[in-house]
């Protein structure tokens, strides 16, 4: 079919639907030259959902022009991006995201043949690769490159070096992958802007960019892995795209922000061509259209039903699911799938139910009624400071404990002791003996109130509201916190960090943490 197309053709083809090009002109030169090479990136990350529909379709289309097509697995940005892929599993990862884009392609009759397949490791640590990443690290500013990940990598108060690095690594991989055009959402453009400034710099030439529109979420916003509500899985089930559709942010006559529609623009009509609204004989019965613009123009003058659009996404959605989950059923994509994904229940992403956090002591004072009792005004980044009682008269002075920072366990149920109710609990290193030695728990220099304390390699996950005291899940996780023979923080050899680095004590080596 390329063959047959001119070059208008075949960039009319290329950009449809797209929300922007950066670099017309070159395209059009290369089409009249020769087939474009275009490269899609995926960071691998949370699990793929059906927003991935949306650049499949592209590439779908760059396939119908004849492009040479290359699929990014990007390990290693992965990793830089705040860590959101653990070290350990990014090999895993990757494996899953491949069965799963293959499956993806197959599912809307894209041949595997014509694509190439890359991961990101296979080249990111040659040694040309990292010569330019310093080379570049010496040209681009820090605010340049801050920018330019703002809507891509995961935005923290002080942000890790990693994260400022991945825009430039990002660019690079153009000129490694040796192509002419890079494809992405257009929450990448700045990313993309940075690549036409700086990759001359070091010689290299500038690519086009092609950018796709950032499709809403469920819930009105944009999809996300991290937002279970916003997003489908490409394993759910059919009662849990049910249950979620109709959950489903889709008022009537409004086409603003609506996820379900913007499903039928970008993914169901550049595959098929046309898209049917399935409903009752007594509500005039199934209507095929064949152009988006008529079904967003019924939508928004009420004559389609929001229940109805739902249903006949329903309906396209679980025959492009189906050959997904059929595949996943085999034996061996179940077990990468558990391995890549672990339950957080049988791993270090049990210990994130935990809320712990930095605090800072503004006040420190003796229980009026325990002489062993110190009575603290602990700020742990909330409107006004908690109250926390805790047993450490003996082991250090108030002076020593006043404005000091420290770790807070938050979601404790508050309890009283001696009449006064705790809010929450100072974490301490302690070494039984004669005497007993104990220490408070320290975190980074740096580190503000409110920061949240992780697993290494695990710092997503949210924290259970109040622990369960009749499950005892504190007792049962804290069996397993030490510190090391380097007076770090430890739960099962995995170090406890805030963004800043480890959690540590001044000298308590081997010492229990409680």
């Amino acid at each position: 079919m390329a063959d047959q197309l001119s070059p208008d053709e075949k960039y009319n083809l290329i950009t449809r639907n797209l929300q922007e090009v950066l670099g017309e002109e070159k395209l059009k030169q290369v089409l009249q030259e020769r087939e474009l090479k275009v490269y899609w990136g995926t960071a691998t990350t949370g699990k793929p959902h059906v927003a991935y529909f949306v650049p499949m379709s592209k590439i779908a289309d760059f396939l119908k022009a004849g492009c040479e097509v290359t699929i990014l697995f990007a390990d290693l940005h992965a990793y830089l991006d705040n860590m959101k892929a653990p070290w350990e599993l990014l090999e895993l990862r990757v494996k899953y995201y491949e069965q799963v884009i293959k499956a993806m392609l197959e599912s809307i009759g894209v041949p595997l043949d014509r694509l190439k397949f890359v991961k990101g490791t296979d080249y990111q640590l040659s040694r040309e690769y990292t010569l330019d990443v310093y080379r570049l690290s010496s040209m681009v500013t820090e605010h340049d490159a801050k920018k330019a990940g703002a809507e891509v990598v995961k935005q923290v108060e002080h942000p890790l070096l990693s994260g400022l690095l991945y825009p430039g690594l990002q660019a690079l991989d153009e000129e490694y992958l040796k192509v002419d055009a890079q494809f992405g959402g257009v929450d990448q453009r700045k990313i993309f802007t940075l690549a036409e400034k700086y990759l001359p710099s070091l010689g290299y030439a500038k690519r086009a960019h092609l950018m796709n529109p950032m499709v809403p979420g469920l819930t009105g916003t944009k999809m996300s892995s991290s937002e279970e509500e916003s997003k489908i899985d490409l394993l759910d089930s059919k009662e849990d795209v049910k249950k979620k559709l109709k959950k489903a942010f889709c008022e009537p006559g409004n086409i603003q922000n609506n996820g379900v529609l913007s499903f039928v623009k970008h993914v169901l009509f550049p595959l098929r061509g046309e898209f049917c609204i399935k409903r009752d004989p007594k509500w005039g019965g199934d209507k095929i259209y064949t152009v988006f613009e008529d079904v967003e123009k019924d939508f928004a003058e009420e004559l389609i039903h929001p229940g109805d659009l739902k249903a006949s996404v329903e309906v396209a959605l679980n025959q492009l699911l189906q050959p997904i989950r059929k595949k996943f059923e085999l034996p061996e994509l179940r077990k990468l799938t558990s391995l890549a994904y672990p339950d957080p229940s049988k791993t270090s992403d049990r210990m994130q139910i935990l809320d712990i956090r930095v605090g800072k002591i503004v006040s420190v004072e003796k229980h009026p009624d325990a002489d062993s009792l110190y009575l603290e005004k602990i700020d742990v980044g909330e409107a006004e400071a908690r109250t926390v009682v805790s047993g450490l008269v003996a082991y250090i002075s108030q002076e020593d404990l006043q404005d000091r920072s420290v770790l807070v366990l938050c979601n404790l149920k508050p309890q009283k002791m001696r009449g006064i109710e705790s809010q929450a609990m100072l974490l301490c290193a302690s070494v039984e003996g004669d005497p007993r030695r104990v220490e408070p728990l320290d975190p980074p220099e740096g580190s503000s109130p409110g920061e949240r304390v992780f697993v290494e390699g695990y710092e997503t996950g949210k924290p259970d509201e109040r622990l369960n005291p009749k499950k005892k899940v504190w007792e049962k996780l804290q069996v397993d916190l030490n510190i090391s023979d380097e007076c770090v923080a430890q739960w099962k050899d995995k170090q406890l960090m805030t963004k800043l680095g480890q959690i540590t004590c001044k000298t308590l080596k081997g010492g229990n943490i409680s």
